[in-house]
């Protein structure tokens, strides 16, 4: 996709603003808006023009949840399949299966979480439902002191999805996970921060700047195929069953960055100069890569 409808795509200075488009429906999240996400995400991971990316809102909402106004099934599922959890496994890139039994918002998790770029949400207002879980795999959250957040899936007899169940204890503990998710809270800032969801509340004028500049400090004078590595070791390796399975990967990731833009890290270092790194993350990764 060059164009999209319910997103806008904006690079400057190697800092992807993904903004959701849908003011009037204060962003609400549909099916076309999830296969324009996946379809961002992983374009924003093989394009070298983009170092991170930051994710926020049009208008004065960040995600308002499910468009609950389209009619049938309103999460875009067909209400006449009913597979096993082995016959999902079995079929799961089954066009079938994937675009009517999985659920939208974990598609979109899923392509968040496989990004090989720094990925930080500037919540600049509402974000209740899957606007809040489509945050979870996001390295960072930010939000706007006028920012609201809410896990309110018990409210409408539903669960939580979009990968959170997996995502928010581990962000924020087993038992602030489940306070959130019964009581269906409306959270201020402030009580988001407090439970570790957020890095930071700022003052709502000041949310993208903010979010550019950190994205600036996590890029500028990196190695892009580094920061790819570690955005998927720290992700994925916290799940493996020993150390001695990060050990493995980070011995081979370790021995490809110090024969490639290790080499010149360390040399820059020594002369006393800005890096100049020459390795990109759409070709030159390890041939480890992917391990999972």
């Amino acid at each position: 996709m060059s164009h999209y409808t319910t997103l806008d795509w904006q690079i400057t200075d190697r800092v992807l603003t993904l903004t959701l488009n849908r003011p009037a429906q204060l962003n609400a999240f549909t099916t076309e808006m999830a296969e324009e996400l996946i379809d961002a995400y992983t374009r924003a991971s093989d394009d070298d023009a983009v170092g991170a990316v930051v994710v926020t809102g049009a208008g004065r909402a960040f995600c308002a949840g499910m468009d609950l106004s389209v009619g049938g099934n309103v999460f875009g599922l067909d209400e006449n399949l009913d597979p096993s959890l082995a016959e999902l496994d079995a079929r799961w890139d089954d066009e079938d299966i994937k675009h009517r039994v999985r659920d939208t918002g974990g598609r979109v998790s899923l392509a968040v979480y496989e990004c090989k770029k720094p990925v930080i949400a500037a919540i600049n207002g509402a974000a209740v439902g899957i606007g809040a879980t489509m945050t979870l795999p996001m390295d960072i959250r930010l939000a706007s002191d006028k920012a609201r957040i809410g896990f309110v899936f018990g409210r409408i007899g539903i669960v939580p999805e979009a990968c959170s169940t997996w995502f928010l204890p581990r962000l924020v503990g087993l038992q602030q996970a489940l306070d959130w998710v019964y009581s269906a809270d409306i959270l201020t800032p402030e009580q988001a921060l407090q439970g570790r969801l957020l890095k930071a509340v700022v003052p709502h004028e000041q949310l993208l700047d903010e979010a550019h500049r950190l994205a600036h400090r996590f890029i500028d004078g990196r190695s892009p195929v580094s920061i790819a590595l570690m955005r998927q070791m720290l992700m994925r390796n916290p799940a493996l069953p020993h150390p001695r399975d990060a050990h493995a990967i980070e011995s081979l990731a370790m021995l490809h960055t110090s024969r490639h833009d290790g080499k010149e890290g360390v040399a820059s270092f020594n002369e006393k100069r800005a890096p100049q790194y020459t390795q990109k993350a759409s070709a030159d990764m390890p041939k480890i890569y992917p391990w999972w």
